[in-house]
Parts: structure tokens; C-alpha cells; sequence
């Protein structure tokens, strides 16, 4: 169902989408070292703004189907989610307070998938408003 072939995806490069994946990379940033302290912020919208920070990061550099590219996102997020409980992190090798732990993350929560699908919720909205020509 979810199937991508070789003529749904192209190599297209878009300037607007890599700009404004910079712009949500930062924000990311802003919130993980200026922001710790801030628990809704941390714990809720960063979660939400990273589907879309690699929604954004994707189209930057492929022309993809925006559906299937959404549910890829959600089920890749959920993935890593999932893995978490299973401490993927440590069993990689990876130190706490390194960089790939960090993102990898160390601990499974239920609220974070409910967060990753309002995220992915909130980018059907730009492609539902024009979804004759699914450009979002």
C-alpha cells in the first residue's frame, strides 16, 4: 500500500524546503540547550516539530508522494520510538550525553507517538487545502 516506485520519487533539489529545514533544525536546537527547562516545550512540541523537520529535510532533496511520505515519517518515528524501550541506545554502544544517544533517544513513552502523529497531522493539513497537485 505504502509502496514507492521509481516513478513517484525523483532527485529534485528545493532551496524553500532546505531553508526551512534549517529554520526548524535551530528551533530544535534552541529547545534541547535553551529550552531544557521548559517541560511542555521539551517534552511535547519538539517532538511534534521533528516529524516535520524531516518531512521538510526529505523534500529538500526528493519529489515524493506527500501521503506516503507523511506515513513513512509516522511509522519511522514509531519505529524509533519502539526501540527505545528495548534501550536500543545503550546496546548500541552509545554513552549518555553523547550526540547519538541524545537523538536516538533512551526511553519509550506513549505520548511521544501521540505527539509524532499531531505532528504528522499538522502536514496533512497543507496537503489536504491542495491536494490537486499534492506540491506541499
Amino acid at each position: 500500500m505504502f509502496a514507492v516506485n521509481k516513478h513517484e520519487m525523483k532527485i529534485k533539489f528545493c532551496l524553500g524546503y532546505l531553508l526551512f529545514s534549517i529554520l526548524l533544525f535551530c528551533i530544535e536546537v534552541v529547545i534541547a540547550t535553551v529550552l531544557k527547562n521548559n517541560f511542555f516545550v521539551r517534552a511535547y512540541l519538539g517532538d511534534v516539530i521533528v516529524v516535520i523537520l524531516l518531512y521538510t529535510l526529505v523534500k529538500s532533496f526528493i519529489k515524493i508522494n506527500s501521503l506516503k511520505l507523511i506515513a513513512g515519517i509516522f511509522i519511522f518515528s514509531c519505529l524509533i520510538e519502539f526501540a527505545q524501550y528495548f534501550n536500543i541506545a545503550e546496546k548500541l554502544g552509545f554513552q549518555k550525553g553523547t550526540l547519538m544517544y541524545i537523538v536516538i533517544g533512551n526511553s519509550f513513552s506513549w505520548t511521544d507517538i501521540l505527539c509524532y502523529a499531531v505532528g504528522c497531522l499538522i502536514l496533512l493539513i497543507p496537503v489536504y487545502l491542495n491536494r490537486n497537485t499534492m506540491n506541499f
